[in-house]
């Protein structure tokens, strides 16, 4: 077997993952790709699917079609439940073991609850499309349950939607479910008016979008509360269940809580049998591998990387890109015989986040947007980074209309029994 192909084995579709395939694609080696869904998600547009702006078609495509033109690079839809590291060999939940020479584990991130894990059977959170349309089923069922609901304050929880996190998510969605209510639905129900709605976000911190400085951070704020959204600081939530959320000393009675106040890495650390920092990332090697381990490597959310100024690279699409390409280069350079790169480098390009749909915020370190100007560019920029052509223009066209219009087409609540049949709490459970 000495003429064997050297065999990359990848384990997660997403930002890192797909681009490290992608640049080893055209590479004298074997790649096996394995990811448990079959497509690749474009994640910062997520919560668009969740408040009813886009399909899921819209920001997921097929792995295998996005990685049609590289034969050397096979996908496997399966599930990764441990790594043998001894024996080269990544784990699947059917029995099944994939063998490697290099290992890329660009597994991601889920939700973390800081200790109580029972609150997200109440307060979901948004990482994939099954969460999105969830979210979405969720958010529209709690109209059509208060439309049917003569009790005042059942009414009144129903219609009052809490945000926790003040981080990007919370931010877009807590925006994106006041548009939803007070422009989409508007005058399409008969007992109660969507625009009584309640949007409230709940921050731990004392400000939203900790990311960005502080005068971005207070026109967020601002903004936020000119559309109508109570925006709650310095409070953290100490409890949550099916009637609502507490947070510092007060009660919200509210039946649909939305989680985005943290995250865990996967479990990777344990696959390896290492110990993982505090969010369960691990801590790599300059070039991104494994200690220990120097034909495993770790890239995005799992990883935990610092940049030349001590600060940590955020956990961010363009990070993990980066990430999945300087891995594929490396092993590129190993493979021809050549030199290895330096040091993994982060380029930060800036940080954005939208308020609604004419107003967003951007950092680019050299210049600071905020306002409609910045919401164009925000559009213009996730738009580009879209994967394909076709999806760039339906979204741009989607836009356009909610843009003018207000309205949001994708409002289909399209499983579960139909909403009269249970009361929301039993429904929410089917």
């Amino acid at each position: 077997m000495a003429d064997r192909k050297h065999r990359v084995v990848i384990v997660g579709g997403g930002f890192g993952g797909l681009l490290a395939a992608k640049s080893l694609g055209a590479v004298d080696c074997d790649v096996v790709l394995i990811d448990r869904r079959n497509h690749h998600l474009f994640q910062p547009l997520l919560y668009q699917v969740a408040t009813a702006a886009l399909s899921p078609s819209e920001i997921a495509w097929p792995i295998r079609h996005l990685l049609r033109y590289h034969q050397n690079v096979r996908v496997i839809m399966a599930t990764v439940t441990g790594v043998d590291a001894a024996d080269r060999a990544v784990l699947l939940e059917d029995g099944s073991r994939e063998s490697y020479d290099s290992l890329i584990l660009a597994t991601g991130a889920r939700h973390a609850y800081f200790g109580h894990d029972e609150w997200e059977a109440f307060a979901p959170g948004l990482k994939t499309v099954e969460d999105a349309t969830a979210i979405r089923r969720k958010l529209l069922l709690a109209f059509e349950a208060a439309e049917r609901e003569t009790d005042p304050s059942r009414r009144k929880a129903l219609l009052t939607f809490a945000l926790i996190g003040g981080g990007p998510t919370g931010v877009e969605m807590a925006g994106a479910i006041v548009e939803l209510g007070r422009a989409s639905l508007r005058g399409q129900f008969q007992t109660i008016d969507p625009r009584e709605m309640r949007v409230v976000l709940i921050e731990g911190g004392d400000k939203i979008l900790g990311n960005f400085d502080d005068d971005l951070s207070s026109y967020a704020l601002r903004s936020l509360r000119k559309m109508g959204v109570d925006v709650e600081l310095g409070k953290p939530v100490t409890a949550v269940d099916a009637d609502g959320v507490t947070f510092g000393d007060q009660r919200l009675e509210a039946k649909t809580i939305i989680w985005g106040a943290g995250v865990a890495a996967s479990p990777v650390a344990k696959w390896l049998g290492i110990e993982g920092d505090k969010a369960g990332r691990i801590k790599v090697a300059p070039d991104l591998s494994v200690p220990g381990h120097p034909n495993v490597f770790v890239i995005g959310d799992a990883a935990s990387v610092l940049r030349e100024n001590g600060k940590p690279v955020p956990g961010i699409a363009p990070a993990a890109k980066q990430q999945g390409r300087y891995v594929a280069d490396l092993l590129r350079r190993k493979f021809a015989g050549q030199p290895a790169p330096g040091p993994f480098r982060y380029s930060h390009a800036g940080d954005l986040a939208t308020i609604g749909k004419r107003s967003a915020i951007i950092d680019f370190g050299w210049i600071k947007l905020k306002g409609g100007l910045a919401w164009w560019v925000w559009g213009l920029a996730h738009i580009y980074f879209l994967v394909e052509t076709r999806t760039r223009i339906f979204i741009t066209i989607s836009w356009l209309w909610i843009y003018l219009t207000g309205n949001r087409s994708s409002r289909l609540i399209t499983h579960g029994m139909a909403p009269h049949t249970k009361p929301l709490e039993e429904v929410d459970k089917g």
